[in-house]
Order: structure tokens, then C-alpha cells, then sequence
């Protein structure tokens, strides 16, 4: 080194003594000028500037960046064809028939938005001509159940009535789905093994039982209207919002318990339903589900008789069915469960069960009983055997004025529970017994015998008094 007469120097050099971000803080001091951009130095404390990307010149004075021609110069572009040259970059194009050349993304934009407004619109009208394709089938079949469930021949009939006292119309689904909420399940008010039963409510306010029968009695559920337009057509029936008579002798309401002159009304009143359905009605029909869930009560204890979904019609020329087993354990007449054949007989049994609930308020079957009395109807068919029957009776039934009665509705319901059904009382009979029995205890001064099988035998030869038809 002692010969060299000349050294290089480096000369590292920096503007101010702060950062990019502090020095932007005050414009008028702040050396990058337009079209420029700010570096921090890595070594040490300050700045520089330098032109931004496509422009050249000098940073530090104003227009001191230039832009750069790249179209002037194949070099710097990647243009194919044609080059297009613009603030600090460039773009490229291609002509009509240009292949091989990058293409103007405005036209890509164009056809992926025309593309996808296309494809909505397709679709908006896919789903339009399907919804209104599935809306036509669904009224075509809506058209067929009607037919098919006889809706025109009852119509015609509604309109041949026309000027007559008759509540009785046809309901629309939509008319139905309004007034259940759509078949909401608030709306639920019982179900049984042979369907559910809806409250409803109709524009008029009227309050309507809905059940997913020419039958006219005082104490039979009124039927209100019905829906032809679904494969299994819908009833509408009257509203009985008093309970059923099984949550009232059960003890499971907050009302004090049914007295024994009710108790035997309704007795008299179902008997009454029974007889009507085995005899005054067109085509004699079977209940197979009498029990004390399906006895409804209004607001004045007036029985109302529901739940047909199990009846049977009896052909004119028919005594007696054979069918699959059908009804509730408990109340179920042994000899149709043995044997499938339905009767009369079998609704006879299934309301001597019933009578011994309204006489003792027991179920008619609990598991929670010791053995021997687990069925009810032979508990007290064991203990009419041993002369205890006023040990079974409901305590709050008995009194001096009525022990008479209590032994009269206990004879009957023995009658009504015999094994074979041919030695088993007509319904009309039981009604009519049961009716006397009432007026005993309306009047005791009538002199009435409790054994009323000779005078039932002659009465069944005249025409049904008054007091047990019910005129359609």
C-alpha cells in the first residue's frame, strides 16, 4: 500500500436523520418528490428516494421522475401485437383475429357476468315452471281424492239441501292448514291408535275439532264439515272442551267429583248413543272402542260419544263381522278376542265396563292393583260374587237414597259383562233399564221393580219410546 498513490472511497450518504414515516409528517421538508417512493437507509439513521416502477430521472426534484415509453422499446414490453403505453406501465391488445397474444380482461369480465345472469335467469325459470308444474299435479290430485272420497255426490246433496237447516260444509286443506297453524302440534287435544285430533279455529271464530258416519244423535260429536281434497280424507267436528270422562271420575282435573245422579245420567246418555248406532241408524253400526277416554263432556256434563275411527257398518243382512282384534286392553269383550267375531254384544260389554268405572273410579286396567284385581270388570264381577258390593263402590257415591239405584246399575253390569254374548242384554235394553233406574231416583215415589225383563220384553215389541230416538 505505501506505493499506491491513489485509494477508492465509498461515500454512504442518507437525507436527514429520520425515518420514511417521520419524515412524511411535514410535507415541506420531506425530499421524495412526485412519482416517487421512500426507503429507509439499513445502515444508518435517514432516507432515500427513488423514482417508482416505470419512471426514471431524479427523485429529489419536482417532475424530476419521468414516465418510461416501454412501447418505444419491444425490449421492455411483453406485448404480441399491439402496445399500448400509460402512466408508470403499459397494456397489450389483440386484434380481431390476434391468437397467441394476451386478451383485454374487459371482455373476460363482460362474458363471466353475462354468463352468470344468464345462469340466474335459467334458473329463476327452471324453478318458476317446476313449482308451477308440482302446483298443477298437486291440484289434479287434489281434483281425484276429491272424487275418489265422493265429494261430488255430496256435494250435489249440499246444494239439493239448500234452503234447509244444515250446517254441514265442505273444507278446503288450505282452509284447514289456516286453522290449525299448519296442523301445529299446540293444537294437538288428544291422539289415539286411530289418528290425531286437532283444535282449529275459523275465521268466524268458531272453534272446530279436526280428525285425520251419517250419524245424527244429541250425544254423538257433531260433524261439522269435512276435506275431500287428501288421500285420507279429513272430518270436522265440534269442540267438546270439558274433558273426557275418564279424567273426571279419574281425578284428573281440578272439578270436584262427578255426583252419582250425573254419573248416572251419562250412563243413560251413552246407552242412549249405543242403542241409536245398533238400531235407528241407516246401517247399523259397532263402535269397538267404547271406553271412557272416548266419552267427551261439555261445560253441562252432557255425554258426547267420539272416536269412530274403529266402528264398523254392519250389512243389512249381517249379524255379526269377522275382523282383526281391534280396541283397548280392559275393555275388550273376551269372546270377540278369542274368537274375532264382532256384535253388538261387544259394544254391550265394553260399556258394562265403563258403568263399573262410574260405580267404583277405578281404571278399567292397572298393572299398579295386586293381581287378582288388575282387570277391573272381574274384581267386581268376584266381588258382586261375594255380596261386597258396596265395599267397591266410590265412597262419595254413597248415601240412604240411593243404595236402590246402586244395586239396580250393578245388576245391569253384570248382565253387561256375561262371557257369551248371546246372554248379554241388547243395548236397547240396557238403555231402557238404565232409564228406569234414573226415574226411580228422580221419583221415588214410582213404584218400579228392579227386575224389568218381563216389561222390556213387551216394550221391544212397540216402537222405541220417544225419549230414546233421536230424529235425523
Amino acid at each position: 500500500m505505501r506505493n499506491w498513490t491513489r485509494v477508492p472511497s465509498v461515500l454512504d450518504w442518507s437525507i436527514w436523520n429520520q425515518t420514511c414515516r417521520e419524515s412524511q409528517k411535514d410535507p415541506s421538508t420531506f425530499a421524495c418528490k412526485a412519482n416517487s417512493e421512500c426507503f429507509d437507509h439499513e445502515d444508518i439513521r435517514g432516507y432515500r428516494c427513488n423514482c417508482s416502477a416505470g419512471y426514471q430521472g431524479n427523485p429529489y426534484i419536482s417532475d424530476g421522475c419521468q414516465d418510461i415509453d416501454e412501447c418505444a422499446n419491444p425490449e421492455d414490453n411483453q406485448c404480441e401485437k399491439v402496445c399500448h403505453n400509460t402512466p408508470g406501465n403499459y397494456t397489450c391488445s389483440c386484434p380481431s383475429d390476434g391468437e397467441g397474444c394476451i386478451v383485454d380482461q374487459s371482455h373476460v369480465i363482460k362474458i363471466v357476468v353475462g354468463v352468470g345472469v344468464g345462469f340466474i335467469v335459467l334458473l329463476f325459470m327452471s324453478g318458476f315452471l317446476y313449482f308451477g308444474s308440482r302446483r298443477r299435479k298437486l291440484m289434479r290430485l287434489k281434483e281425484k281424492y276429491f272424487q275418489q272420497n265422493g265429494g261430488l255426490l255430496l256435494q250435489q246433496q249440499l246444494h239439493q239441501r239448500e234452503g234447509h237447516t244444515s250446517t254441514m260444509r265442505i273444507f278446503t286443506t288450505e282452509e284447514l292448514q289456516k286453522a290449525t297453524d299448519n296442523y301445529a302440534e299446540n293444537r294437538i287435544v288428544g291422539q289415539g291408535g286411530y289418528g290425531t285430533v286437532y283444535k282449529g279455529i275459523l275465521p268466524n271464530d268458531i272453534i272446530i275439532a279436526i280428525k285425520k258416519s251419517k250419524i245424527n244423535h244429541r250425544n254423538v260429536v257433531k260433524l261439522l264439515g269435512c276435506c275431500l281434497e287428501t288421500e285420507v280424507p279429513l272430518l270436522v267436528y265440534e269442540f267438546v272442551g270439558n274433558r273426557t270422562l275418564f279424567e273426571h271420575i279419574h281425578g284428573q282435573t281440578e272439578d270436584p267429583k262427578l255426583s252419582w245422579e250425573t254419573r248416572l245420567r251419562i250412563a243413560v246418555e251413552t246407552a242412549g248413543v249405543l242403542s241409536y248406532l245398533h238400531s235407528a241408524a241407516s246401517v247399523p253400526i259397532i263402535h269397538r272402542d267404547i271406553k271412557s277416554t272416548n266419552i267427551l263432556l261439555d261445560e253441562n256434563c252432557i255425554a258426547k260419544v267420539s272416536d269412530f275411527g274403529a266402528s264398523r257398518l254392519v250389512p243389512l243382512d249381517h249379524t255379526q263381522l269377522y275382523t282383526m282384534v281391534q280396541g283397548t286392553l280392559g275393555y275388550l269383550d273376551p269372546e270377540y278376542l278369542h274368537t274375532n267375531t264382532l256384535t253388538e254384544k261387544s259394544d254391550v260389554y265394553s260399556f258394562g265396563v265403563v258403568l263399573v268405572e262410574l260405580l267404583t273410579g277405578k281404571k278399567a286396567l292397572s298393572f299398579d292393583r295386586p293381581e287378582e284385581e288388575r282387570s277391573l270388570a272381574m274384581h267386581f264381577l268376584h266381588a258382586l260374587k261375594e255380596d261386597r258390593l258396596f265395599q267397591i263402590v266410590e265412597d262419595c257415591l254413597l248415601s240412604e237414597n240411593n243404595t236402590e239405584q246402586l244395586r239396580g246399575v250393578a245388576g245391569l253390569t253384570k248382565k253387561c259383562l256375561r262371557v257369551k254374548g248371546d246372554e248379554r242384554p241388547s243395548m236397547t235394553e240396557v238403555a231402557m233399564e238404565l232409564e228406569g233406574l234414573r226415574v226411580m231416583g228422580s221419583h221415588p215415589w214410582v213404584s218400579i221393580e228392579l227386575d224389568m225383563e218381563e216389561e222390556t220384553v213387551h216394550l221391544l215389541g212397540k216402537e222405541r219410546p220417544e225419549s230414546l230416538m233421536t230424529h235425523v
